[in-house]
């Protein structure tokens, strides 16, 4: 393997290794023993915290229904009983048991109770709203009525019913609420016959805030579920609670009156917890996503993953520190002579001390620093031969320019133009302004164009009926600069070889855009004669060619102008690519009869 190989054939990778293997191996099986110890007493302790929350919200409904529970204490209030007994009416009773009513209200503020309603074992009956009815059927038929009458001591706690679904006795309904009930029975207190019945009704909302007031981490809730698990009033769930708001199968754990367990069926893992209410059985079920239970536990390991991390990070600094005094001369002469025979000859060696390795350095930078000095003076001669032929280039085809303008000028001298003759002059001015341009090789984009522009009106009025042209480039890109003369002599192969030779009026148009970010394409497009197939591929060979192996033969092809004896296209290409290298230079598109596009790239620096 080449990881291996790489250890094996290095003295440096074999004491790193050994260095890392000897401080690691300690420091990892110290952490996991630290992390194994610290997170099962960091869970137990929340496991444990989240157990006596649950504790005390069952406690606290116990507290609730025990302090509820003093209304059953009518059933002991003498005109309650004559009131159940009698089957006559008894106003003064029953004005009476509504003012007990009220007095237990004022007494213990009792907020969530909805309605207190008597009634006995003939559908008669007294309630808080209602006052005194009486029910067109048998009280009897009631289930929880039916249940009573076989086990009078106990008292039943309904769970939340929508009155929608639950016809109350005296007809009242409690509309988009939630109802607790409280049942049980009223007897006489010599014989514990049962005369009757007392209803009360809670409002579920006192449950609610247990369960909505306290949660579990950061996600988890708690939730009130009867004695088998089933769940009897959810609180509305928060939008990142996820899984922990969906019901806990606790069919496994009926017998237990409280428990904690995880349940490895949801998805991640949850946590769950539960109480059981003594005075309801009702059970109060917690549950959240184990992860954030052992949020704790999980930070020490975090802590201790760190730790054992940044103490092989310093072992392996010291190891460097130690071994660069011993190995780093070497290698260090090792990097800068593969640099040099890869080719950057400015990597020198820094010599430390007087020893034999210094020596070798010394020998090294003194070999180099020759080897450069020749390199350089090779450069600067190629440099002195390369800039030599591209000035005879360059000259080559600024006669061309003065030749064809000089033409027009004593043509329209000739026939008596002499506003023409002006203006003639004046673009002759400017345009040879720009072209010697002080000697200087480079301009900008903006000022090639305004060239271009001035060879275009020259020849605008030599040629009006046949010539029209568009310049649209953009101003971004006529800030960067460009050889000069490279774009003249595109629109003068365009005018004399496309727009010259076809019949009607002809259009040259300009324009620029940037290509793959690093380059700029300018283009020179005409609607002149074109190129048929063989012509285009023809005039593409030869733009590649060198100029001394350029054929007698050009044909009118736009490479060389033989009537004027300058060179056009092939000069422009051999500039670019002279300057720039091989990728940069001139692409030619034709199509015969429809016109010709020469596009122009650059980089964009």
């Amino acid at each position: 393997m080449p990881f291996v190989r790489k250890i094996t054939s290095s003295l440096r990778a074999k004491l790193l290794t050994m260095f890392v293997i000897l401080t690691s191996i300690p420091l990892i099986a110290v952490g996991l023993v630290s992390y194994q110890k610290s997170f099962d007493t960091v869970s137990g302790h929340s496991k444990a915290a989240t157990m006596l929350v649950a504790d005390r919200l069952a406690l606290d409904i116990d507290v609730l229904f025990q302090d509820t529970s003093r209304l059953l204490e009518l059933e002991k209030n003498p005109q309650v009983l004559r009131f159940l007994f009698s089957q006559s009416e008894t106003y003064e009773d029953a004005k009476f048991i509504l003012k007990t009513f009220d007095l237990y209200r004022q007494t213990y503020k009792y907020e969530s109770v909805l309605n207190m309603t008597m009634i006995n074992l003939y559908g008669r009956g007294i309630s808080e709203r209602k006052g005194v009815f009486q029910l067109d059927y048998n009280p009897l038929r009631n289930p929880h009525f039916a249940y009573l009458m076989t086990e009078p001591n106990e008292v039943l706690n309904i769970p939340p019913t929508k009155s929608s679904d639950w016809d109350r006795l005296d007809g009242f309904r409690y509309p988009d609420r939630n109802v607790i009930t409280i049942m049980a029975t009223v007897k006489q207190q010599i014989t514990n016959e049962v005369v009757g019945f007392i209803v009360i009704d809670l409002d579920d909302s006192v449950v609610e805030r247990f369960s909505n007031n306290v949660k579990i981490g950061k996600t988890g809730l708690f939730y009130v579920a009867d004695d088998q698990g089933i769940p009897i009033f959810t609180p509305a769930a928060p939008a990142q609670s996820g899984d922990s708001s969906q019901p806990v199968n606790l069919s496994e754990h009926t017998g237990y009156q409280r428990d904690s367990f995880v349940d490895s069926t949801a998805d991640p893992s949850k946590f769950v917890v539960f109480a059981t209410s003594q005075a309801t059985g009702w059970k109060i079920v917690g549950s959240a996503p184990l992860e954030e239970i052992v949020e704790d536990a999980n930070r020490i390991r975090t802590l201790i993953i760190v730790s054992v991390a940044l103490s092989i990070v310093f072992t392996i600094t010291l190891y460097f520190f130690i071994t660069s005094r011993l190995t780093r001369p070497i290698q260090l002469l090792k990097s800068k002579m593969r640099q040099a025979a890869s080719g950057y000859l400015d990597a020198k060696v820094k010599p430390s001390g007087q020893d034999e390795i210094a020596d070798l350095g010394a020998s090294f930078n003194t070999m180099i620093e020759k080897i450069k000095m020749l390199l350089e003076q090779s450069i600067r001669e190629q440099e002195h031969i390369q800039k030599a032929e591209l000035r005879t280039l360059q000259a080559q085809i600024n006669p061309h320019f003065l030749y064809n303008t000089l033409d027009s000028i004593v043509w329209m001298a000739e026939a008596g133009k002499n506003e023409q003759v002006i203006q003639l002059v004046q673009a002759l001015s400017r345009f040879f302004r720009i072209s010697l341009n002080k000697g200087r090789d480079w301009i900008s984009i903006k000022i090639e164009l305004d060239h271009v522009q001035s060879y275009l009106i020259i020849q605008k009025m030599r040629y009006r009926d046949i010539l029209d042209y568009e310049v649209d480039v953009s101003p971004e890109l006529q800030m960067y600069p460009i050889l000069k003369m490279t774009l003249q002599p595109l629109v003068e192969n365009a005018l004399y070889h496309g727009i010259k030779n076809q019949r009607g009026k002809g259009l040259i148009r300009i324009g620029g855009y940037v290509d793959q970010v690093q380059d700029i394409v300018l283009f020179v497009e005409d609607n002149g004669i074109g190129m048929t197939t063989d012509h285009l591929e023809e005039v593409r060979e030869q733009l590649e060619q060198p100029r001394d192996s350029q054929p007698n033969d050009t044909r009118d092809t736009g490479l060389e102008d033989g009537k004027n004896g300058g060179f056009g296209l092939q000069n422009v290409h051999q500039r670019l690519k002279l300057y720039f290298g091989e990728r940069y230079g001139l692409h030619i598109e034709s199509e015969e009869r429809k016109g010709t596009c020469i596009y122009v790239r650059i980089p964009k620096k």
